[in-house]
């Protein structure tokens, strides 16, 4: 017989309004985003200035699915059973963000903290490589965990009428976070800053990234407060082994509605995976061989040459994804079982036509299904652009896939998972509030068939959905690792050091172009396979 889960308190955010109080509950997401942006914008250009090749660079990549695989699922596992008073969430993204910021700073200043050791230039060389990809393992480890009990903590606070919203508002977030990363990134900092924060623009954009994520998740940790689990009626010792069997279980046990979620998003990130870690470069690429002029090819600080024009371009990604994130809510129709039990009525006069026109509102699985269909499209177009103007169009179209794609797998799973923990006795809350500061008394003794939603398992299914997102980078890995391998094995030509013979061509297609466009195939299958989801879930 399962145990029944007691719990004390009840959760809530600060705010005077429901705006308010989704923007704090969802605030971490900024931090988070600026972090990934810093790193996947600036560190496949700083690892080709080492002397890495692009297909030695796709192997440190492992480290993002890996870490995924790793820590998200099991962070998530023990936290679903975590019994501090301070929440099963916040005291993960509090720990995390520190260990984060701390490899963050490391990685900025790799070559320094080598000199301190070694003198010898081939030594230091090596040793500042070796440096740089322990610093991003551990960025990716950290950020991970940090990242599901975030996503976990929006889960748990709202009630099913709300995770659409929820979702949105975290779709808004990542939005802003894109916008200022990307923002901070196309800057020269130094003329912002001088050498306050560092004497590169690398070293100054891992001090802000390490700053904005201390900050953000500090603001959500303090405006939520979380009901605290006292334990369960027949508590087992969570160990190892107990983590694993109960991640195993689950996995291959997964309701058809989740597991059709999840295979929904592992072929999108199959998609999204060389777009997300190689498109700055990708950008700056197009703009040295086709567009800049021969001053631009002997700037001493090519890294943030190339981040910067990169940034630029993905500005305008972020611009269209915050736009769509905002006004795609207001014209998608929320999934089944999120919908409130009322309608407010319209005024006579106009509500033959808002009936209409919420007739006419697109469902969001139609919604994701497009989306797949959008960044296909702009994607296969990747291996044909020979300038910046055309690469910059590709990027920012796909914002609008973006925006749907870090909004919609969260509020069908959030529905999903509060589907599974709440009971006929449910009462949906309505639209005009979020309905936390107020809620029904949740007694210790009060098993879960009474209570409107937990949101018990949440860490779990998040940490499995994060699998299925985790697992296609590697098949993103190995599929850019033959790619490169087979058109660009040698160094970078526009970032290297390394003498001319080592060098790969600029000539033919370029590779991560060639990349784009098999993630394009993915995004194709992805959308059929959000229709299949539809049929199984009946949205």
């Amino acid at each position: 017989m399962p145990s029944v889960a007691q719990w004390v308190g009840t959760p809530s955010v600060k705010g005077s309004s429901e705006s308010m109080r989704m923007a704090l509950l969802t605030a971490s997401l900024i931090g988070l985003q600026i972090t990934w942006n810093v790193e996947m914008t600036y560190c496949t250009p700083y690892l080709l200035e080492l002397g890495l090749t692009k297909s030695r660079i796709s192997l440190v990549w492992v480290a993002g699915p890996l870490s995924g695989l790793i820590m998200q699922p099991i962070v998530g596992v023990i936290a679903d059973r975590s019994t501090s008073r301070y929440g099963r969430r916040r005291p993960f993204m509090v720990g995390c963000t520190i260990l984060t910021s701390l490899f963050l700073l490391l990685l900025g200043w790799t070559k320094e903290v080598v000199s301190w050791f070694a003198s010898d230039k081939e030594t230091v060389k090596n040793a500042t490589i070796v440096l740089a990809v322990f610093s991003i393992y551990g960025i990716d480890f950290a950020i991970n965990a940090v990242q599901g009990s975030c996503r976990g903590l929006i889960i748990d606070t709202l009630p099913i009428p709300k995770q659409q919203a929820g979702s949105s508002w975290a779709s808004r977030m990542v939005a802003v976070g894109s916008l200022i990363g990307y923002g901070a990134g196309a800057l020269k900092l130094e003329a912002v800053f001088g050498t306050l924060l560092g004497d590169t623009q690398f070293k100054q954009l891992t001090v802000v990234a390490a700053f904005c994520l201390c900050l953000t998740v500090g603001l959500t940790s303090w405006a939520v407060t979380e009901r605290v689990l006292i334990g369960h009626d027949s508590e087992e010792k969570l160990g190892a082994i107990k983590v694993l069997t109960d991640l195993g279980k689950s996995t291959l046990g997964l309701p058809a509605s989740i597991k059709a979620i999840c295979h929904v998003q592992f072929w999108a990130w199959i998609g999204w995976f060389p777009f997300l870690f190689y498109s700055t470069t990708w950008v700056g690429e197009v703009y040295l061989r086709y567009d800049a002029p021969a001053s631009a090819k002997t700037s001493n600080d090519m890294t943030g040459q190339v981040g910067r024009v990169g940034s630029l371009a993905l500005i305008g990604f972020s611009i269209i994804t915050f736009i769509m994130s905002v006004l795609l809510p207001f014209v998608v129709k929320s999934p089944e079982g999120e919908e409130p039990p009322f309608t407010a009525r319209p005024p006579a006069k106009i509500a033959t036509f808002v009936q209409r026109a919420g007739q006419l509102k697109p469902s969001l699985l139609t919604a994701w299904t497009i989306s797949h269909a959008v960044f296909a499209g702009a994607m296969c177009l990747a291996p044909f652009v020979q300038s910046l103007c055309s690469a910059t169009l590709i990027i920012g179209v796909c914002g609008i896939s973006w925006a749907i794609s870090c909004w919609a797998p969260f509020a069908f799973l959030g529905v999903e998972i509060n589907r599974l923990s709440s009971t006929p006795s449910y009462i949906p809350l309505g639209r005009n509030s979020i309905e936390l500061d107020a809620p029904s008394t949740l007694h210790l003794d009060q098993p879960d068939f009474e209570q409107q939603s937990t949101g018990e398992g949440s860490g779990k299914y998040l940490g499995i959905m994060n699998v299925y997102t985790t697992l296609p980078q590697f098949v993103g890995t190995g599929i850019s690792f033959v790619v490169f391998s087979l058109l660009e094995p040698g160094k970078s030509p526009e970032l290297s050091d390394a003498p001319e013979e080592e060098h790969h061509s600029t000539e033919g297609v370029n590779a991560i172009s060639v990349c784009l466009f098999i993630g394009a195939v993915c995004a194709v299958v992805a959308a059929f396979t959000t229709v299949r989801l539809g049929k199984i879930a009946k949205y």
